[in-house]
């Protein structure tokens, strides 16, 4: 009798390596994923030979950088997207991808489950398993930290190295790390153990993609970024392919300590969660992106996408990326694109981004029209007396009806 498939989301680590052995045990065929998605990770080969030794079947091996920053970072960026105004969603926008590559993988061997070691109190679990059931509705979805035997079992990071150890896992954990990271090309998160106390000051051992701004160059850094429609093709003159042009602006931007983001934020599950992020490459990009629609947008463009900005971020960060709300903002922010075109000066210095130059052939920006100082050009400033008073009615009618 032929065991029933289940494909887990694998990242070679201590959760996911033990979860690999659990499901076995449990009496699943499991089809390890393992997805590249620009992340610093040991040897693929090792993650491999981990996943086999854990009990896998298979271990599925698959880069997915270019497409995760050419289909979901970027849409990302042309929208300005910020949850809660600061946080750059570089975890939100992976886990889409990966619950449908896992879905892909599914229905490829003929897998009916799927399996993620996301926890019951994140957002991860609900990003994981809205992204099945909009894919593949009647997958099943094994999630081990919310069955009972499983959590009561393995309530920590000892219990889950000590059943590592037992089964001759390797590991590389420790019980004494003081937190938690997730890393892939857009960022790098960090979360629990020491930094649950939101008092509590990262430690500068901590930080793996940025310098210390303190300890950055004293010299500022020019940066020329250029766009096609929204998108971002090179930098400093240089065409680039979507993973490298992030992976270029990454080295510039950590160099210069920027990027770096603290904050307290609502999780979609309701309660507060501390997290310190690293996004150097999407802060550059963010700036520079914002620069070259003020040159290229209407302003009712630009206040449209300012104000939808903010739904969007929120489906992100709780996971609504396979619904048709997600894809008609998506079609939206394609379309608002258009002529985004031109390049972006940025001058970077000890953490901080400015913005010293924009242009475009589609610039909107009329310098005769603009300036204070040449002919008024196709501008009749007596027009703008009838304009005030238009604008002016209903509060001069409102101070009249109230006194």
């Amino acid at each position: 009798m032929s065991k029933e498939k289940v494909v887990l989301a694998y990242s070679g680590g201590l959760d996911t390596s033990v979860i690999v052995r659990w499901l076995a045990d449990q009496g699943y065929e499991v089809i390890a994923l393992c997805l590249d998605l620009g992340q610093k990770v040991e040897d693929l080969e090792e993650i491999r030979k981990k996943g086999l030794l854990a009990g896998a079947s298979e271990v599925i091996l698959m880069n997915v950088a270019e497409e995760f920053v050419a289909d979901f970072v970027f849409p990302s960026m042309q929208f300005n997207a910020l949850y809660e105004g600061t946080y750059l969603l570089g975890t939100s926008l992976a886990r889409p991808l990966i619950a449908q590559k896992q879905i892909e993988v599914a229905q490829k061997y003929g897998a009916t489950a799927v399996a993620h070691g996301a926890t019951g109190k994140g957002n991860d679990q609900v990003r994981f398993e809205l992204g099945y059931l909009s894919l593949m509705p009647e997958v099943k979805v094994i999630a081990p930290w919310k069955i009972e035997s499983f959590y009561q079992a393995y309530p920590g990071r000892s219990e889950l190295i000590d059943y590592a150890q037992k089964h001759g896992i390797p590991v590389k954990a420790t019980k004494s790390q003081p937190w938690s990271s997730d890393e892939n090309l857009l960022h790098i998160s960090f979360e629990a153990g020491m930094l649950e106390d939101p008092w509590q000051q990262p430690l500068p051992e901590m930080f793996a993609l940025t310098r210390d701004p303190r300890q950055a160059p004293d010299q500022a850094e020019e940066v020329l970024l250029d766009f096609v429609d929204g998108v971002p093709v090179a930098v400093g003159g240089e065409q680039l392919a979507p993973a490298a042009l992030l992976e270029r602006l990454n080295e510039i931007g950590g160099r210069h300590g920027v990027g770096r983001v603290d904050m307290v934020e609502s999780r979609f599950v309701g309660m507060k969660s501390r997290g310190v992020y690293e996004t150097p490459g999407g802060t550059l990009l963010l700036h520079a992106h914002r620069a070259i629609e003020s040159i290229t947008l209407t302003r009712d463009v630009i206040d449209l996408k300012d104000t939808l900005m903010p739904r969007f971020a929120g489906l992100v960060y709780a996971g609504y990326w396979w619904t048709p709300q997600m894809r008609l903002l998506l079609n939206l922010v394609k379309e608002s694109q258009e002529k985004v075109t031109g390049q972006v000066r940025l001058e970077l210095y000890k953490g901080q981004v400015m913005v010293t130059g924009r242009k475009s052939p589609y610039s909107l920006y009329d310098a005769d029209i603009a300036s204070m100082e040449k002919d008024q050009g196709n501008y009749n400033p007596q027009d703008a007396d009838g304009f005030i008073k238009l604008n002016a009615l209903p509060y001069r009618i409102f101070k009249k009806a109230r006194g």
